[in-house]
């Protein structure tokens, strides 16, 4: 039903570049869309400064490195770069409201036979599916970051979403080398929900004194093999990210687990986000 070979991306910040970066990389024409040329143009420089380093470091072709930019496309207008794509990728900021209002855009916009995909860490797949006519094509693709060093992709289907829909998601998936799990649309869903509690507890550590934030980091990745600590994790994602979900997750849940932690609040608050600014659990150049 799904022949993917065009793809859209909405959204050119770091998940949306790294999508597209290795959706092109893959063999894919793929349209970078954002709400303006400017955030676009900066969004493809990312893509074309983490290609070069990957041709520096002799992981990729220089060849290969020029074949993926060619297959770019940049486009402000949302309706003309979704319009004759096989598949749509929004990876805008997680908002219930935001990606509602794209996909009521999507659903007017893009083909019918388009697959239309939400990268969403958390939100309920099935509540944005509900602002289009066509639920059945609409399925969560969760990437990780960084997408072009990341395997895995957590594809999510809602009540609603079509068989056909995830088998060409998980192909998709493959077709980028990534190693697909398919997840019922649950608050979190596996990875979230997970990954949150582990960095939720951290910081509830780290608030009571319990250990440094270095020694609670080595603790998980000496003792538990975790490739990265669940703060210096959290500095990554980005403070306000953890926060929101979190946020999310208490409310849907109605669990203690998921309870913002005080210093989370007080560090977002006081614009300490992560490496995106310069300072979180780490200080960050």
């Amino acid at each position: 039903m799904f022949d993917i070979k065009r793809v859209a991306v909405i959204g050119a910040g770091t998940m949306g570049r790294g999508i597209a970066q290795v959706a092109a990389g893959s063999g894919f024409v793929v349209v970078l869309n954002d709400v303006s040329q400017e955030v676009i143009d900066k969004g493809l420089a990312a893509i074309g400064e983490s290609l070069a380093r990957a041709v520096e470091k002799g992981k990729m072709p220089a060849a290969d490195r020029d074949a993926a930019l060619s297959r770019l496309r940049p486009s402000a207008d949302l309706e003309s770069a979704v319009g004759d794509a096989d598949l749509v990728i929004e990876a805008v900021p997680e908002s219930l409201d935001l990606k509602q209002r794209i996909f009521r855009r999507l659903d007017a916009a893009a083909s019918a036979g388009a697959l239309l995909a939400t990268n969403t860490s958390s939100l309920s797949v099935a509540a944005i599916a509900a602002a289009t006519r066509s639920p059945g094509r609409v399925i969560g693709m969760h990437f990780f970051n960084p997408v072009a060093v990341m395997p895995l992709l957590e594809i999510v289907r809602s009540g609603a979403t079509e068989d056909a829909a995830v088998r060409a998601a998980v192909d998709f998936g493959g077709r980028l080398g990534k190693e697909a799990i398919v997840v019922r649309d649950a608050p979190g869903f596996a990875t979230s929900r997970l990954g949150l509690a582990i960095g939720l507890e951290a910081i509830r550590m780290l608030e009571q004194g319990v250990a440094s934030a270095e020694d609670i980091d080595k603790a998980m990745t000496l003792g538990y093999r975790h490739p990265m600590g669940p703060l210096r994790l959290t500095d990554l994602v980005g403070l306000d990210v953890r926060l929101a979900i979190a946020r999310y997750l208490h409310a849907e849940l109605r669990s203690d687990t998921f309870r913002p932690p005080a210093l989370l609040e007080r560090m977002v608050a006081d614009g300490k986000l992560g490496k995106k600014s310069g300072e979180g659990f780490y200080r960050w150049e």
